[in-house]
């Protein structure tokens, strides 16, 4: 039996009952340390917390350093969400270990869930790369140490993470839903093809991705983690049976999507609901289609369809907030400011920079370990501020004589290159000397190596 599943009961239950301790009853009727074990995982077992906490208590006092004790009852403290008490006891156990103990692994995956319920993620990465230096196999700490990679912007990363999770434990559904998530940003080119012939949204003799698919397969996704299946459920009776496409049937890993079709109807709906919502809302019918977001760009197709930001301008209003521009409305900032913006941003294109996105930067931080500072610094990334909370970020993608201000590009293309196998990496002596000794670019601290 694997003592490792994912973020639940379940993997503290498997735990529990993987523990090898027989029943043994001492003579004249005295209760030993192994049928105090035995009595506190039929108590478990049966969710009946309280008393296997105070059952693993009792089996503690008869054997203070007893692992599976110690661990037991951390495992109950963790499922009644008492961080501290079950960090005090799994840390106990770590002291308590042989070094042949098969409960290492285990225990820091624990320790990395505690952590990453409290928000520490620096913490947790640290606990769940300590646990596959253990175990390379542990799923609880693969799926985790993606959640966080994933948290830092690096989704081909996580995606690698989940996947090999899945490679180990199949049937896991939060590795599965989490890597069906992330489908736009880890699918080659063929499997993004392939995927879309799926929902009939391309030539059955398609054989090659073209941008405008790519495109495509992004927005159907983005409807279908919308819950937008569940939608058009709720629209008709029966939803025409054009409109849906299952794949694995009658498997655990059954799965609805949208078809093109399917998709169309879906924004058209979308839509038509959009117009009923802003007109309640007190917005005149004459104004609904020049209605914009509060950056000035209207949030109606020319097909009366939403765009990306027109749905959540929408779905603001179905809260009753405000997130409009009635076609009166100053942009806050001014058009001025933003024609000022977008002239910088030219110069910068005209230096031999790339602008790229947050998550971007967020993974290319991940890849390098190097501090926003330290890339601003000395690697050539450029931050471009537009208002308080938001800021564009920009890349060299020319070659300089100076090595270092190409590697945030470098890491950028080879992300890329993963999926589309037809990008060029760029080469980079500073990134190819450090990897050839296994070094990253920049140490713990964010600091370039140098």
């Amino acid at each position: 039996m694997h003592c490792s599943k994912l973020f639940s009961d379940r993997l503290l239950l498997a735990f529990v009952m993987c523990l090898s301790a027989p029943f043994v009853q001492a003579a004249g009727g005295k209760q030993t340390v192994s049928s105090c074990l035995e009595n506190g995982k039929k108590a478990f077992s049966a969710k009946e917390y309280l008393q296997a906490q105070d059952t693993f208590t009792r089996c503690l006092k008869l054997d203070p350093d007893n692992v599976e004790a110690q661990l037991s009852l951390a495992g109950v403290l963790l499922t009644q969400d008492d961080l501290d008490g079950a960090e005090k006891y799994f840390n106990a156990a770590l002291t308590s270990m042989k070094r042949t103990s098969p409960y290492w692994s285990y225990t820091y995956s624990m320790l990395g869930d505690i952590a990453l319920k409290r928000q520490q993620n620096d913490l947790a990465l640290k606990m769940y790369s300590k646990s596959l230096e253990y175990n390379a196999a542990n799923v609880n700490s693969l799926v985790g140490k993606g959640v966080i990679v994933e948290y830092q912007g690096d989704r081909q990363g996580a995606a690698e993470y989940y996947r090999s999770a899945l490679a180990v434990e199949p049937l896991n559904l939060i590795a599965r839903k989490r890597l069906v998530n992330l489908e736009p940003d880890y699918l080659t080119n063929d499997e993004m093809l392939a995927a879309l012939k799926q929902r009939y949204a391309v030539a059955p003799d398609a054989a090659q991705l073209t941008e405008d698919d790519r495109a495509l397969f992004a927005d159907i996704h983005k409807a279908e983690q919308r819950r937008g299946i569940d939608y058009l459920k709720n629209k008709y009776p029966k939803v025409p049976q054009e409109y849906l496409v299952t794949i694995n049937k009658d498997t655990d890993f059954e799965r609805e999507m949208l078809t093109l079709a399917g998709y169309k109807a879906l924004e058209k709906h979308i839509g038509q609901d959009a117009i009923a919502v802003f007109q309640k809302g007190g917005v005149p019918i004459k104004d609904v289609f020049d209605l914009r977001d509060m950056k000035g760009e209207k949030i109606f197709k020319a097909d009366s369809t939403l765009t990306d930001s027109g749905f959540f301008v929408y779905t603001e209003a179905l809260q009753n907030r405000k997130a409009f521009l009635l076609p009166k409305e100053a942009v806050p900032p001014t058009q001025a400011f933003l024609n000022k913006v977008a002239s910088r941003v030219q110069e910068l294109k005209d230096a031999g920079y790339v602008e790229i996105t947050r998550s971007e930067l967020k993974m290319i931080q991940n890849q390098t370990k190097c501090s926003e500072e330290t890339l601003r610094s000395k690697l050539g990334l450029y931050v471009l501020n537009v208002t308080k909370n938001d800021r564009r970020y920009f890349v060299i993608a020319r070659q300089t004589a100076d090595p270092k201000k190409g590697v945030p590009y470098y890491y950028l293309m080879a992300a890329h290159a993963k999926r589309n196998p037809n990008v060029r990496v760029p080469s980079n002596s500073l990134v190819e000397s450090y990897s050839y000794y296994g070094y990253t670019v920049c140490l713990d601290d964010g600091n370039l190596l140098e």
